[in-house]
């Protein structure tokens, strides 16, 4: 082989590595080895159905339906993040969303199954729900209502750079309160289940 050939040779493999380490894929976690913000429920896994006690019980006769929410973690949230919301939107119903809950202390990572149907539920203490409008009129979680489909149900927790979303009231539309919670929002984690 000539000097010339194995220069170029390793000019080549040089240039590979260079290419290799440029593209290769992020990690998981962000850089300074902490986890990403994730979402998760023992009621259900990322894409999977959503247990029948968490649907509405609006124009159903199945008496396993109780419209409770369902158990909601959150972990690996931005450190600067100051409190939490949670907006819940049915992807295949023009978005439309059917829970919102806010003002949730920053020490909070989990929302336990059947938060209150109150505008400032028990637990979590402090926290404030939007009231829906729609199949049923109530504060707080209103459960998938799609009994001739199978419909995608989004649950998205944001950490917020507020500690309270003092412009939301009583009144405030589901609409409204997403829009302040999204222009508040640090980051935010995911899980979608089927219904």
């Amino acid at each position: 082989m000539t000097i010339k050939r194995a220069a170029s040779y390793a000019l080549l493999a040089a240039l590979t590595v260079t290419s290799s380490v440029a593209t290769a894929a992020p990690s998981s976690a962000d850089t300074a080895g902490h986890a990403a913000f994730a979402l998760t429920s023992a009621a259900f896994t990322e894409g999977g159905t959503i247990p029948k006690v968490h649907e509405c019980t609006s124009g159903g006769n199945d008496p396993r339906q109780h419209n409770e929410s369902p158990p909601l973690t959150w972990a690996g949230a931005p450190t600067a993040a100051r409190s939490y919301a949670l907006v819940m939107r049915d992807l295949d119903n023009n978005n439309l969303i059917h829970w919102v809950i806010y003002d949730i202390p920053v020490s909070v990572t989990s929302l336990p199954q059947n938060v209150d149907h109150a505008y400032r539920p028990t637990v979590p203490s402090g926290a404030r729900q939007v009231y829906y409008r729609g199949s049923a009129s109530l504060y707080g979680y209103q459960g998938p209502c799609s009994p001739r489909t199978v419909n995608t149900y989004e649950f998205v927790v944001y950490a917020l750079n507020r500690a309270s979303l003092t412009e939301l009231t009583t009144s405030s539309s589901t609409q409204t309160a997403a829009r302040i919670i999204a222009n508040a929002s640090l980051g935010s984690a995911r899980l979608t289940g089927e219904s």
